[in-house]
């Protein structure tokens, strides 16, 4: 964009945001100021002007300054105060005592529309204090791919980082391959992670982890300063937090791939989408990361992980739970050790709703598990099942494409007369149980297949239409109208995608 000079001065001033700043706010030890690195060519892929409304932006201020220059990280916009966040991190289960922004920096926060302070950051936007040898770039395929998948997650209902806009760099960064540059700006109701506590856990600084906790406490959890115990009450608060997502993620099949302590979100949120993916044949074993060699993230352990890394955070809060230690280890321990109870209760919740159940019964539990068993004895598409089984819901004649589905289908009829006698106990009947049942069983996921012929269309080819496609379409993914069709049907067995890639 080409500026007259008193228009380019009036664009340098105005801000796009009234950002707040306030994790620059704590003390120094918990960043380090960091501007992004310019880049040589600059271009917008996508702007995600819904949020940007959302976040209270002032979009003719971002366009007056350039679009393409403030979301690059070459222009750092008035009142910014760009930041890497320092923490540490469990990958794999081995502990790392400093990770940090390695290639991410945060711009700011801002209060949105609706009173809620939320992140804005950019991915991708050159080396930091913490990038340890890192270039700080990000490709173009791992920034569509959480673009996509991220604002996926938000239409599926499911708490996740949202994506604000995309652009190209212009630059080339070096993988397995040369690969073009990309850098993405995210927004996140934070981005303090549980190796934010780790971070000052393995530096013994009580005071930090105080200051850290007050930070969250007042930013996230509020209600937990009114307990007798606020720091009990704020893991308290996660550990329900975190029960109630993986659910959500386990009931449309998704993978993070990635769950190290350094990838798990205080606030509750899904976030750092590297090598993640959505299962098309259900498989509890599924594993898609090519780095997770030993399938420590397979789908099916999940929510054993997240209890474990969930247990690394109440260990950095011991100290202040209470200055009884042995009393902070038991308060902590029932805390986590009640991670199962919450996590059961949410899946089951999730479950019923997929099923077309609207009260409890007993058994329900039971029934879920047989029809996930019967799935995958059968090798059936995890996600297709369950929307044929609102039109199944509604009427007998819907039995004949769910049922064919089943490589023997009187598994699916031996589970179907047990599910007709539950569903004989709901108020609920035909169009409209099926209508509820349509609203969380969704028609299209972002399937990896499509997911990686998108990245391939757009690194080989410059075409972004694929994407732009492909997120329209996901944006009302329980709709099943005409514009889903093509994202609707598993893989066939050529297309099929085995391994997913981590971007760094």
């Amino acid at each position: 964009m080409s500026l007259e000079p008193d228009t380019a001065e009036w664009a340098k001033s105005k801000p796009i945001a009234d950002f707040c700043n306030s994790y620059a706010r704590l003390p120094d030890r918990f960043f380090a100021p960091q501007a992004p690195a310019p880049v040589t060519g600059p271009r917008l892929i996508a702007f995600n002007g819904a949020l940007a409304d959302e976040l209270g932006l002032d979009v003719e201020a971002i366009e007056a300054l350039g679009s393409a220059e403030v979301f690059a990280g070459n222009l750092v916009p008035p009142g910014a105060e760009p930041i890497a966040m320092a923490y540490a991190g469990h990958q794999f289960g081995q502990f790392v005592p400093q990770l940090g922004d390695g290639r991410a920096i945060l711009m700011g926060d801002v209060v949105d529309r609706t009173g809620a302070r939320r992140d804005l950051q950019w991915k991708g936007s050159g080396r930091t204090a913490f990038s340890r040898g890192g270039d700080g770039r990000a490709a173009l395929g791992p920034v569509l791919r959480e673009y996509l998948v991220s604002e996926a997650m938000h239409a599926l209902g499911i708490p996740t980082t949202r994506a604000l806009a995309a652009v190209t760099t212009g630059e080339i960064v070096y993988r397995d391959a040369p690969l073009p540059g990309a850098v993405l700006t995210r927004v996140a109701a934070s981005h303090v992670r549980v190796g934010t506590f780790q971070y000052f856990a393995a530096r013994r600084d009580a005071e930090a982890l105080r200051q850290l906790g007050d930070y969250v406490i007042d930013r996230h959890y509020p209600a937990a300063r009114q307990a007798e115990r606020p720091y009990l009450a704020l893991l308290e608060a996660v550990v329900e937090r975190q029960a109630s997502l993986i659910a959500r993620w386990m009931g449309v099949g998704f993978i993070h791939g990635v769950m190290n302590t350094d990838n798990t979100s205080i606030s509750g949120e899904t976030i750092d989408f590297g090598p993640c993916a959505f299962m098309d044949v259900y498989d509890p074993a599924t594993v898609f990361s090519s780095i997770d060699h030993m399938g420590r993230y397979a789908y099916a352990h999940q929510p054993r992980i997240v209890q474990w890394n969930l247990a690394r955070l109440a260990e950095t809060l011991l100290g202040l739970i209470d200055a009884d230690t042995d009393r902070a280890v038991e308060l902590a321990t029932l805390s986590i050790n009640g991670f199962a109870a919450h996590y059961e209760r949410r899946w089951l919740e999730v479950m019923r709703a997929k099923l077309g159940l609207r009260t409890e019964a007993e058994g329900d539990l039971e029934l879920a598990r047989a029809w996930l068993d019967a799935l995958h004895a059968n090798a059936v598409d995890f996600t297709l099942a369950f929307r044929r089984l609102g039109e199944a819901a509604a009427a007998p004649q819907g039995d004949a494409t769910l049922r064919a589905l089943f490589a023997a289908p009187a598994a699916y009829e031996s589970w179907a007369a047990r599910w007709r006698l539950r569903l004989e106990q709901e108020p609920e009947q035909g169009a409209i149980r099926r209508a509820a049942m349509n609203q969380v069983n969704p028609a299209i996921i972002p399937r990896n297949h499509h997911v990686e012929a998108m990245i391939e269309a757009a690194v080989s080819r410059g075409d972004f239409e694929p994407f732009h496609r492909m997120t329209r379409a996901l944006a009302a993914p329980y709709r099943g109208g005409p514009e889903s069709l093509a994202y609707a049907d598993p893989p066939p067995p050529d297309q099929r995608v085995y391994q997913t890639f981590c971007g760094t």
